[in-house]
């Protein structure tokens, strides 16, 4: 089954630093745009941060573009979403997505393969 595996999720305190990883099962990253979605309780899944190939960043959204960070190792085949001075609105769960060709669309539904996900939770 060709998918993504998030991983780095857990509980921190609102300030605090995270990283996700993602990795690919059963194919690979090569020439396939990145991103980072998240879903937050009660409300719709909606995109971050995108990465393409050749490590150029697009941001869907300004409310986290100065503290969050994404990035890509292609030789390890590896995609990673920093995440700095954690608030409570950050949480939800975050999905890593990838699609081939180097667009970064916002959209949910133009990205290819999912993974299931890693909870953040940010709390005192």
């Amino acid at each position: 089954q060709l998918q993504l595996v998030e991983s780095g999720g857990g509980l921190a305190q609102p300030g605090g630093t995270m990283k996700l990883s993602c990795t690919p099962s059963g194919f690979t990253l090569e020439n396939r745009a990145i991103a980072w979605f998240r879903q937050a309780p009660g409300k719709e899944r909606k995109g971050i941060q995108c990465i393409e190939w050749a490590h150029n960043a697009r941001y869907y959204s300004e409310a986290e573009k100065e503290r969050f960070t994404i990035s890509r190792d292609n030789p390890i085949n590896t995609a990673y979403l920093l995440l700095r001075r954690l608030k409570p609105e950050d949480t939800g769960v975050y999905y890593c997505a990838a699609r081939a060709g180097g667009a970064c669309p916002p959209e949910s539904a133009e990205w290819d393969y999912w993974g299931q996900g890693t909870q953040v939770t940010v709390s005192s």
